[in-house]
């Protein structure tokens, strides 16, 4: 009896897939789509990001110059209203500045705040989180201890006590050219403990590991240990 012959493989069976192949097979990407309320959500998050990085070409007038805003157009009513303006969509403000351009131009301050508040507090908490993970003992012990202590400051006073350290160090400066700042750092102070503790925690998993031992063997430091090994594998476990 023959033998049955393997058909030897093709030479684009073995070619690495793309990005965007290795991207659409994965189960985030299924999972993502599998929600429709997630895609909704999604959708409407992507549109108000567009609507504020393009916010200058969008909106009807720029509300931050004085030049187009007229106090004769104050309070004018939206214009679906009676007594509407069809020149203000929203209507105006008592300073005759169009809502509509106010709430793009708005959005565009809020999400770079929020995004940079967001890389702050991450950047910290993970930072800590792995010392804290990886070294253990009285090192683990004073950041938990100082991430407790953390949880009691609600972000409003962190925010006051910024304001205050900002105006008494730079005491030629109003309130208006610190106030981006103040908020970015004092949002970031206020929610990084989430991630310490999330990534301390897989931290404390993954040294023990052997591919960890295997690296403290080879002479790695513990910092290339923690940047190489350990943080890639702790962020896919978080993820």
């Amino acid at each position: 009896m023959s033998q049955p012959t393997l058909e030897p493989a093709k030479a684009g069976d073995s070619s690495p897939r793309s990005f965007v192949g290795g991207l659409a097979d994965s189960d985030l990407v299924a999972s993502f789509l599998s929600q429709k309320i997630i895609v909704a959500a999604g959708a409407i998050t992507l549109v108000l990001v567009l609507a504020a990085i393009f916010a200058p070409w969008v909106a009807p007038t720029n509300p931050f110059n004085p030049a187009t805003n007229f106090l004769i157009d104050s309070l004018t009513p939206p214009r679906f209203a009676a007594g509407g303006d069809a020149r203000f969509l929203l209507g105006t403000d008592d300073q005759g500045r169009d809502m509509a351009s106010a709430i793009l131009y708005g959005l565009r301050v809020s999400l770079t705040i929020g995004v940079l508040s967001v890389l702050l507090g991450g950047a910290i908490g993970i930072t800590l989180g792995l010392i804290a993970g990886y070294a253990g003992g009285w090192i683990d012990a004073v950041i938990m201890r100082v991430a407790d202590v953390q949880l009691t400051f609600p972000a409003i006073l962190i925010a006051l006590l910024l304001d205050g350290l900002a105006q008494a160090i730079l005491k030629n400066s109003n309130r208006e050219e610190t106030a981006f700042g103040v908020l970015v750092v004092s949002i970031g102070l206020s929610f990084w403990v989430q991630y310490a503790r999330t990534v301390r925690g897989s931290t404390m998993v993954e040294k023990n590991r052997d591919y960890v031992q295997a690296a403290r063997l080879i002479g790695l430091s513990p910092a290339r240990i923690l940047a190489r090994h350990i943080l890639p594998n702790v962020m896919g476990r978080c993820w």
